[in-house]
């Protein structure tokens, strides 16, 4: 077992505005028509799961040629350009600091589990600074257009890769070992329990993951963009149901609570690893 604590983050309306809706306006798509008129009749009528259905869509948009085909240059394009939540661009490098100061044997390491697109969240400013990044994913034609959804990240899919960080396979040597995930693993080998873990998320994609989470004896942290204040109350939810241990705007500068509130639980979390290693090893 490590002395790690894992910062596990959704991205989409947590760290950044929905990075799918931005594209499409990119593109010269109606984003919110779209999901309303495209979508929507998927989930209302058909019983589609949403992140295939969105997916779906977006190949249909893409071999129609209304708005060009959907590439991956063009895809890379938009995540490298893509705002941000106030304080993101700082919030790793802050947080690895202040764990350097008071548990400096323990490592902080972050993650990004979502329903968005791989290749826009790994081409981020940000992508850097992730140990290991999960996404829904496209194949690709000769051309470099979507082709076909090779994975697809939603609900209780993004626990999978909670258990991947717990085990510890993660990184490039994970690749291509779907199954992997499946292997019994010693509880005292585990390199990331799920109680050295921290989930910040804002949508019903996240809510296995705040379950699990919280039920393991880690931290949830449910958020909300200002910026829609009609999904306050779907985050408070969250709250009245005990699937997250607090809810605070989606804003990481020094200043804002959450920002404060994840360094808190960065320290809770270090000062118990620290006093279980001691315990271990005698």
């Amino acid at each position: 077992m490590a002395d790690v604590i894992a910062l596990v983050f959704d991205f989409d309306d947590t760290l950044a505005p929905d990075s799918t809706s931005g594209f499409l306006q990119e593109i010269g798509v109606d984003s919110d028509a779209f999901w309303r008129d495209q979508v929507g009749p998927l989930l209302d009528h058909e019983d589609w799961d949403p992140v295939p259905a969105y997916l779906y869509r977006m190949l249909q948009l893409s071999q129609s040629g209304r708005h060009g085909a959907i590439t991956l240059e063009r895809l890379r394009d938009w995540g490298a350009r893509l705002p941000l939540h106030e304080g993101v661009a700082t919030l790793f490098d802050r947080l690895r600091a202040s764990l350097r100061v008071t548990h400096p044997t323990v490592q902080l390491e972050f993650y990004l589990i979502s329903s968005g697109l791989g290749d826009v969240l790994r081409s981020t400013s940000i992508a850097a600074q992730f140990t290991d990044i999960w996404a829904s994913e496209f194949h690709y034609d000769d051309e470099g257009a979507i082709a076909f959804p090779r994975r697809v990240v939603s609900f209780t899919d993004k626990t999978r890769y909670l258990f991947h960080i717990q085990k510890g396979i993660i990184g490039p040597d994970s690749r291509n070992k779907p199954f992997e995930v499946n292997r019994k693993v010693d509880p005292d080998k585990l390199r990331v329990p799920f109680e050295q873990m921290i989930f910040v998320g804002d949508g019903y994609t996240d809510i296995p993951c705040f379950s699990l989470i919280r039920r393991s004896g880690g931290v949830a942290f449910g958020v909300w963009d200002p910026r829609h204040r009609e999904k306050r109350s779907r985050a408070w939810g969250f709250i009245q149901e005990g699937r997250v241990s607090n809810l605070n705007q989606a804003r990481f500068d020094e200043n804002a609570e959450l920002y404060q509130w994840l360094e808190a639980a960065v320290e809770s979390l270090a000062s118990k690893v620290v006093l279980n290693a001691r315990t271990y090893r005698g």
